[in-house]
C-alpha cells in the first residue's frame, strides 16, 4: 500500500490548514461538545409537529419529541424512511451518552429515554420487517445497523434501566435478526443498494459492510449470540476490496478497473473505516489505517467539495455529500488504533479539519437538508470524543 510519509503529509496540508483556525485546545473542544450537545437536544423532533404545534400542549410536544432523522434525497411515498430515522436517531443516542456529564444530565437522559423507546417502538413498524424485503434500493439496513450498534453499546455501558430492559433485549434481538437476514446471498457482507430479488446475486458495499461488521461485534460484546461465519465473510469482502494502491472500491471486489471513484481521492470515506473494522478483528494492520488515516488528511479537500451540495455522487470522483461527516466520524476511530505516540498530532489535524467545518451555531451538517444537522453534529461529537471510546472487537472479550 502507497504510504505518505510525516514530511509529505506536512507539505500537503500546510497550505490547507493555513486558513483555519488554531488548533482547538482543550477548553475549545469542551467546549465545542457542550454546544453539540445543545443543539442535539434542540432539534429532537416528533412524529408529527404541525399537530403538536396546533394542539399548543407542551407537555404532549415533549413526550413526543423522541426522533433524529436523518434527511436525504430519497424518500418512501414522500416520506423520510424508517430506515433513517432509527438510523439518525440512533447516531444520536450514541454521541449524547458518550458526552461528559451524562449522567448528571436530567435533561439528556430524559431525551435519550424517549429516542430509546423509538427504537424499540420502530420494530413494529412494516417497513422495518424483513419478512418482505426483495432486494432493490432498500436502506432498512441502516435503521437494523445503527439500532443494534446503539442499544448493545448502551447495553454494555450499563445505561438500559431495568424498566426498559425487556424492550431493549427484544429490540436487540430484532435489529440483530434483520442485519443477518439482509446479508448479500452468496457473496457476504451488506450494501442498501442491490439487485432486485432476495437472493440475487451483488455486489457488497464496503462502507455498509464495515459499518455492518462493527454492528455485530457490538452485539456479541453484549451478549448476543452472532455467527462467525456471518462475520468472516464480510471481513473477506473487506479484504477483497483493497486495490495494490490501498483504496477500497464502492462495491464488490478490487480488480482491473480504470474508475476514478475507485481511486484513493474518492475512497477516503471508507477506506479508514474498512482497515479499522480489520483490525478490530484482527486481520488489518496498523500500517494500513495509518496510510488510510494520512490518505484522508492529504485529500480532505475533495471531500470537502462535495460538502452540503446539491445532486449525491459527482466526478470526478463521484463522491457524495453524505460521506463527509461520515469520513471524519471513522478518520477519528481509526487514530485511536495507531501507537500512542503518534495520536496527539493526527487528533490536532482531524479535529482542525472539524473545526473548519463547523457552523456558527455550533452544529454540523453536510447536506443542504437543514435536518440533517442532527446527524452531523452527532457524527462531528463522535469523533471529538474518539478518543474515550472503545470499539467493540472480534471475537468478543469474554466477561
Amino acid at each position: 500500500m502507497t504510504r505518505t510519509t510525516p514530511l509529505v503529509l506536512a507539505l500537503c496540508t500546510a497550505s490547507l490548514l493555513a486558513s483555519q483556525p488554531a488548533n482547538p485546545g482543550p477548553e475549545e473542544l469542551d467546549a465545542a461538545v457542550r454546544q453539540g450537545v445543545a443543539v442535539l437536544l434542540k432539534l429532537q423532533e416528533g412524529p408529527d409537529e404541525k399537530r403538536a404545534a396546533e394542539e399548543k400542549r407542551a407537555a404532549e410536544e415533549e413526550t413526543q419529541r423522541a426522533q433524529w432523522p436523518y434527511e436525504g434525497v430519497y424518500r418512501v411515498k414522500g416520506q423520510i424512511p424508517i430506515g433513517y430515522r432509527v438510523g439518525g436517531t440512533a447516531i444520536a443516542v450514541m454521541a449524547l451518552v458518550r458526552a461528559p456529564g451524562y449522567a448528571e444530565d436530567t435533561t439528556r437522559t430524559a431525551a435519550v429515554g424517549r429516542a430509546v423507546d423509538f427504537l424499540c417502538e420502530a420494530i413494529e413498524h412494516p417497513l422495518m420487517s424483513t419478512d418482505d424485503f426483495d432486494g432493490g434500493y432498500d436502506v432498512r439496513i441502516w435503521g437494523d445497523i445503527q439500532g443494534l450498534l446503539c442499544l448493545s453499546q448502551l447495553t454494555s455501558l450499563g445505561l438500559v434501566g431495568e424498566q426498559r430492559r425487556e424492550r431493549v433485549d427484544k429490540a436487540i434481538a430484532f435489529y440483530l435478526d434483520g442485519v443477518l437476514r439482509l446479508e448479500m446471498p452468496q457473496t457476504g457482507g451488506w450494501n442498501y443498494a442491490r439487485p432486485a430479488g432476495r437472493e440475487t446475486k451483488g455486489n457488497p458495499s464496503v462502507f455498509v459492510t464495515a459499518v455492518a461488521l462493527q454492528a455485530l461485534f457490538a452485539a456479541a460484546q453484549a451478549g448476543c449470540s452472532v455467527p462467525s461465519a456471518v462475520v468472516d465473510r464480510g471481513l473477506t469482502v473487506l479484504e477483497k476490496a483493497r486495490t495494490p494502491a490501498g483504496s477500497m472500491v464502492y462495491s464488490g471486489a478490487a480488480g482491473p478497473t480504470d474508475r476514478t471513484s475507485d481511486g484513493v481521492p474518492g475512497a477516503t470515506g471508507r477506506m479508514t473505516l474498512a482497515e479499522t473494522t480489520l483490525v478490530l478483528a484482527g486481520r488489518g494492520s496498523v500500517a494500513n489505517v495509518r496510510g488510510a488515516v494520512d490518505a484522508f488528511i492529504v485529500h480532505w479537500e475533495w471531500l470537502n467539495k462535495r460538502r452540503a451540495r446539491p445532486g449525491t455522487h459527482e466526478r470526478p470522483y463521484m463522491v457524495a455529500p453524505y460521506y463527509f461527516m461520515f469520513a471524519h466520524q471513522y478518520a477519528a476511530q481509526a487514530v485511536e488504533l495507531l501507537p500512542r505516540s503518534e495520536r496527539e498530532e493526527y487528533r490536532r489535524r482531524i479535529n482542525e479539519l472539524l473545526f473548519s467545518v463547523r457552523q456558527e451555531d455550533g452544529s454540523w451538517n453536510d447536506r443542504v437538508f437543514a435536518r440533517s444537522a442532527g446527524y452531523g453534529t452527532a457524527t462531528a461529537l463522535t469523533a471529538l470524543l474518539s478518543p474515550g471510546i472503545e470499539p467493540a472487537r472480534w471475537p468478543p472479550a469474554k466477561p
